[in-house]
Protein backbone atom coordinates (compact mmCIF):
# COMPACT_ATOMS: atom_id res chain seq x y z
CA UNK A 1 0.00 0.00 0.00
CA UNK A 2 1.50 3.61 -1.21
CA UNK A 3 0.25 6.34 0.21
CA UNK A 4 -1.91 9.33 -1.43
CA UNK A 5 -0.55 10.67 -4.69
CA UNK A 6 0.38 14.45 -3.72
CA UNK A 7 1.90 17.54 -5.63
CA UNK A 8 5.25 17.99 -4.08
CA UNK A 9 3.72 21.48 -2.10
CA UNK A 10 1.07 19.53 -0.71
CA UNK A 11 2.60 18.84 3.12
CA UNK A 12 3.27 22.80 2.83
CA UNK A 13 -0.45 22.96 1.98
CA UNK A 14 -1.15 21.03 4.97
CA UNK A 15 0.87 22.12 7.67
CA UNK A 16 -1.03 25.71 6.76
CA UNK A 17 -3.80 24.51 7.16
CA UNK A 18 -3.52 22.30 10.26
CA UNK A 19 -1.46 25.94 11.13
CA UNK A 20 -4.72 28.26 10.29
CA UNK A 21 -7.00 25.39 11.48
CA UNK A 22 -5.59 24.87 15.19
CA UNK A 23 -6.18 28.58 15.69
CA UNK A 24 -9.63 28.81 15.54
CA UNK A 25 -11.21 28.99 18.71
CA UNK A 26 -13.83 26.72 17.67
CA UNK A 27 -11.75 24.06 16.79
CA UNK A 28 -9.37 24.42 19.67
CA UNK A 29 -12.15 24.35 22.16
CA UNK A 30 -13.32 20.80 20.44
CA UNK A 31 -9.58 19.21 20.17
CA UNK A 32 -9.35 20.24 24.33
CA UNK A 33 -12.60 18.50 25.02
CA UNK A 34 -11.15 15.38 23.44
CA UNK A 35 -8.04 15.03 23.54
CA UNK A 36 -7.07 13.33 26.72
CA UNK A 37 -11.05 11.67 27.18
CA UNK A 38 -12.42 11.25 24.33
CA UNK A 39 -16.33 11.04 23.92
CA UNK A 40 -16.72 8.12 21.45
CA UNK A 41 -13.55 6.20 22.40
CA UNK A 42 -13.06 6.56 26.64
CA UNK A 43 -10.02 5.53 28.03
CA UNK A 44 -11.96 4.07 31.40
CA UNK A 45 -12.35 0.67 28.91
CA UNK A 46 -9.34 -1.21 29.21
CA UNK A 47 -10.03 -4.69 27.44
CA UNK A 48 -8.60 -4.02 24.13
CA UNK A 49 -11.09 -6.18 22.36
CA UNK A 50 -14.21 -3.86 24.33
CA UNK A 51 -12.25 -1.45 22.49
CA UNK A 52 -12.35 -2.37 19.21
CA UNK A 53 -16.26 -3.87 19.43
CA UNK A 54 -17.18 -0.02 20.66
CA UNK A 55 -14.99 1.58 17.63
CA UNK A 56 -17.08 -0.38 15.26
CA UNK A 57 -20.58 0.66 16.99
CA UNK A 58 -19.47 4.02 17.38
CA UNK A 59 -20.04 4.47 13.08
CA UNK A 60 -23.26 6.11 11.90
CA UNK A 61 -24.14 7.62 15.16
CA UNK A 62 -24.41 11.19 15.06
CA UNK A 63 -22.99 13.93 17.22
CA UNK A 64 -26.29 14.81 18.30
CA UNK A 65 -27.27 11.08 19.67
CA UNK A 66 -23.73 11.07 21.35
CA UNK A 67 -25.53 10.99 24.81
CA UNK A 68 -27.22 8.07 23.92
CA UNK A 69 -24.32 6.57 22.48
CA UNK A 70 -22.39 6.94 25.57
CA UNK A 71 -24.82 5.12 27.78
CA UNK A 72 -25.03 2.33 25.85
CA UNK A 73 -21.43 2.02 25.76
CA UNK A 74 -21.26 2.35 30.13
CA UNK A 75 -23.60 -0.35 29.81
CA UNK A 76 -22.18 -2.72 27.82
CA UNK A 77 -18.44 -1.97 28.74
CA UNK A 78 -19.89 -2.74 32.40
CA UNK A 79 -21.18 -6.27 31.09
CA UNK A 80 -17.52 -6.88 29.36
CA UNK A 81 -17.08 -8.78 26.17
CA UNK A 82 -16.82 -12.37 27.18
CA UNK A 83 -20.34 -11.73 28.93
CA UNK A 84 -21.88 -9.64 26.21
CA UNK A 85 -20.60 -12.10 23.22
CA UNK A 86 -22.16 -15.15 24.95
CA UNK A 87 -25.77 -13.46 25.15
CA UNK A 88 -28.44 -14.33 22.90
CA UNK A 89 -29.02 -11.90 19.93
CA UNK A 90 -32.36 -10.69 21.50
CA UNK A 91 -30.57 -9.47 24.70
CA UNK A 92 -27.69 -7.42 23.41
CA UNK A 93 -30.51 -6.29 20.34
CA UNK A 94 -32.02 -4.63 23.87
CA UNK A 95 -28.95 -2.72 24.59
CA UNK A 96 -28.18 -1.62 21.44
CA UNK A 97 -31.19 -0.70 19.97
CA UNK A 98 -31.37 3.01 20.81
CA UNK A 99 -28.03 3.01 18.31
CA UNK A 100 -30.30 1.54 15.50
CA UNK A 101 -28.92 -1.10 13.39
CA UNK A 102 -28.60 -3.85 15.97
CA UNK A 103 -28.56 -6.24 13.17
CA UNK A 104 -25.30 -5.16 11.65
CA UNK A 105 -23.93 -3.81 15.23
CA UNK A 106 -24.97 -7.75 16.42
CA UNK A 107 -23.40 -8.88 12.91
CA UNK A 108 -20.37 -7.01 13.84
CA UNK A 109 -20.14 -8.37 17.25
CA UNK A 110 -20.07 -11.86 15.94
CA UNK A 111 -17.50 -11.37 13.53
CA UNK A 112 -15.20 -9.85 15.88
CA UNK A 113 -15.52 -12.66 18.17
CA UNK A 114 -14.21 -14.91 15.65
CA UNK A 115 -11.57 -12.57 14.22
CA UNK A 116 -10.06 -12.05 17.89
CA UNK A 117 -10.09 -15.84 18.42
CA UNK A 118 -8.00 -16.45 16.29
CA UNK A 119 -5.37 -13.82 16.17
CA UNK A 120 -3.00 -13.09 19.07
CA UNK A 121 -3.07 -10.28 21.52
CA UNK A 122 0.72 -9.17 20.29
CA UNK A 123 -0.16 -9.84 16.57
CA UNK A 124 -3.04 -7.10 17.10
CA UNK A 125 -1.62 -4.13 19.78
CA UNK A 126 2.23 -4.21 18.16
CA UNK A 127 1.96 -5.91 14.54
CA UNK A 128 2.61 -3.78 11.64
CA UNK A 129 -0.41 -1.28 11.54
CA UNK A 130 -0.97 -1.71 7.79
CA UNK A 131 -0.88 -5.52 7.89
CA UNK A 132 -3.54 -5.73 10.92
CA UNK A 133 -5.86 -3.21 9.45
CA UNK A 134 -6.05 -4.78 6.16
CA UNK A 135 -6.87 -7.90 7.90
CA UNK A 136 -9.30 -6.79 10.07
CA UNK A 137 -11.38 -4.92 7.21
CA UNK A 138 -10.83 -8.22 4.72
CA UNK A 139 -12.23 -10.65 7.82
CA UNK A 140 -14.31 -8.51 10.17
CA UNK A 141 -18.09 -8.13 9.10
CA UNK A 142 -19.69 -5.19 8.91
CA UNK A 143 -16.36 -3.23 9.34
CA UNK A 144 -13.71 -1.35 6.80
CA UNK A 145 -10.90 0.13 6.58
CA UNK A 146 -12.37 3.35 8.38
CA UNK A 147 -13.33 1.05 11.05
CA UNK A 148 -10.41 -1.22 10.88
CA UNK A 149 -8.15 2.37 11.46
CA UNK A 150 -10.37 3.13 14.38
CA UNK A 151 -10.37 -0.14 16.27
CA UNK A 152 -6.98 -0.45 15.87
CA UNK A 153 -6.26 3.32 17.04
CA UNK A 154 -8.39 3.00 19.82
CA UNK A 155 -7.29 -0.74 21.12
CA UNK A 156 -3.05 0.21 20.89
CA UNK A 157 -4.29 3.86 22.32
CA UNK A 158 -4.68 7.68 21.40
CA UNK A 159 -1.16 8.54 21.07
CA UNK A 160 -0.06 5.06 19.12
CA UNK A 161 0.60 7.07 15.84
CA UNK A 162 -2.63 5.98 13.57
CA UNK A 163 -4.36 8.49 12.05
CA UNK A 164 -8.29 7.46 11.05
CA UNK A 165 -9.69 8.63 7.84
CA UNK A 166 -13.35 9.22 7.48
CA UNK A 167 -15.40 9.56 4.24
CA UNK A 168 -15.58 13.38 5.20
CA UNK A 169 -11.92 13.55 4.47
CA UNK A 170 -11.80 11.94 1.79
CA UNK A 171 -14.48 13.68 -0.14
CA UNK A 172 -13.89 17.23 1.44
CA UNK A 173 -10.02 17.47 3.30
CA UNK A 174 -8.29 15.69 0.14
CA UNK A 175 -9.77 17.64 -2.55
CA UNK A 176 -8.50 20.76 -0.30
CA UNK A 177 -5.14 19.57 -0.51
CA UNK A 178 -4.94 18.79 -3.91
CA UNK A 179 -4.37 14.88 -2.70
CA UNK A 180 -5.13 12.47 -5.58
CA UNK A 181 -6.60 9.58 -4.28
CA UNK A 182 -7.71 6.31 -5.75
CA UNK A 183 -11.68 4.80 -6.17
CA UNK A 184 -13.19 2.95 -3.39
CA UNK A 185 -12.38 2.04 -0.04
CA UNK A 186 -8.63 2.25 -0.56
CA UNK A 187 -8.70 5.54 -0.16
CA UNK A 188 -8.90 5.60 3.26
CA UNK A 189 -5.25 3.67 3.63
CA UNK A 190 -3.83 6.19 1.00
CA UNK A 191 -4.77 9.01 3.03
CA UNK A 192 -4.05 7.91 6.55
CA UNK A 193 -0.38 6.67 5.04
CA UNK A 194 0.05 10.13 3.52
CA UNK A 195 -1.10 11.50 6.83
CA UNK A 196 0.60 9.64 9.51
CA UNK A 197 3.84 9.70 6.95
CA UNK A 198 3.12 14.03 7.80
CA UNK A 199 3.05 13.89 10.93
CA UNK A 200 6.21 11.74 11.48
CA UNK A 201 8.05 14.50 9.43
CA UNK A 202 6.39 17.77 11.01
CA UNK A 203 6.09 16.69 14.91
CA UNK A 204 8.45 19.04 16.02
CA UNK A 205 5.90 22.05 14.47
CA UNK A 206 2.83 20.29 15.60
CA UNK A 207 4.55 19.75 18.93
CA UNK A 208 5.22 22.88 19.33
CA UNK A 209 2.27 24.41 18.20
CA UNK A 210 -0.09 22.54 20.32
CA UNK A 211 2.33 23.76 23.11
CA UNK A 212 1.75 27.10 21.75
CA UNK A 213 -1.73 26.76 22.32
CA UNK A 214 -1.79 25.95 25.73
CA UNK A 215 -4.97 23.98 25.38
CA UNK A 216 -4.01 20.37 25.80
CA UNK A 217 -0.35 18.65 27.49
CA UNK A 218 0.76 15.83 25.02
CA UNK A 219 2.63 12.84 26.91
CA UNK A 220 6.43 12.82 27.04
CA UNK A 221 7.87 11.79 23.47
CA UNK A 222 4.54 11.39 22.26
CA UNK A 223 4.02 11.94 17.95
CA UNK A 224 1.62 14.49 18.00
CA UNK A 225 -0.70 12.12 15.32
CA UNK A 226 -3.78 12.26 17.50
CA UNK A 227 -3.73 16.00 18.08
CA UNK A 228 -3.61 16.47 14.31
CA UNK A 229 -6.40 13.70 13.95
CA UNK A 230 -8.67 15.58 16.05
CA UNK A 231 -7.84 19.55 14.54
CA UNK A 232 -8.59 17.85 10.86
CA UNK A 233 -11.63 16.57 12.20
CA UNK A 234 -12.80 19.09 13.46
CA UNK A 235 -11.78 21.89 10.92
CA UNK A 236 -13.65 19.54 8.10
CA UNK A 237 -16.69 18.65 10.48
CA UNK A 238 -17.31 22.56 11.36
CA UNK A 239 -15.59 24.32 8.06
CA UNK A 240 -15.32 22.01 4.98
CA UNK A 241 -18.65 19.75 5.50
CA UNK A 242 -20.77 22.94 4.71
CA UNK A 243 -18.50 25.16 3.19
CA UNK A 244 -18.06 28.05 5.12
CA UNK A 245 -18.02 31.50 3.63
CA UNK A 246 -14.45 32.01 4.72
CA UNK A 247 -12.41 29.54 3.87
CA UNK A 248 -11.05 29.47 0.19
CA UNK A 249 -13.08 27.96 -2.60
CA UNK A 250 -10.38 27.10 -4.55
CA UNK A 251 -9.38 23.67 -4.95
CA UNK A 252 -6.46 22.95 -3.81
CA UNK A 253 -6.66 25.92 -1.47
CA UNK A 254 -4.42 28.53 -1.53
CA UNK A 255 -2.05 29.39 0.93
CA UNK A 256 -4.05 31.69 3.37
CA UNK A 257 -6.74 28.72 3.26
CA UNK A 258 -9.27 30.96 4.92
CA UNK A 259 -10.41 34.98 4.66
CA UNK A 260 -8.77 34.98 1.79
CA UNK A 261 -9.75 36.84 -1.68
CA UNK A 262 -11.27 33.46 -2.82
CA UNK A 263 -13.31 32.57 -0.02
CA UNK A 264 -17.19 33.95 0.11
CA UNK A 265 -17.35 36.00 2.67
CA UNK A 266 -14.02 38.30 1.82
CA UNK A 267 -15.44 38.50 -2.08
CA UNK A 268 -18.69 40.06 -0.24
CA UNK A 269 -16.90 42.68 1.54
Amino acid sequence: MKPAAAPSDSHVRLTRMVTVAAGQDDVTADVEANHDENRWWPTWIADYRMRMLVAGWSTRISYRSINTYAGVVTRAAHIGFDTLSAMPDDEITTIIQPLGLPAARIGYLRSLQSFLESRAEDYLLHGDATTVIADFAGQVEHASYKVAQCSLLYARGYHCGIIPVDSGMITRLAPALGLNLASGAVAHEQMRLYLEAHADANGEHYTRLAYEQGAIALPARANPSWWLHLVLIYFKRRYLNQPHRRVCEQRPVCAQVMDCEHSPAMAMA
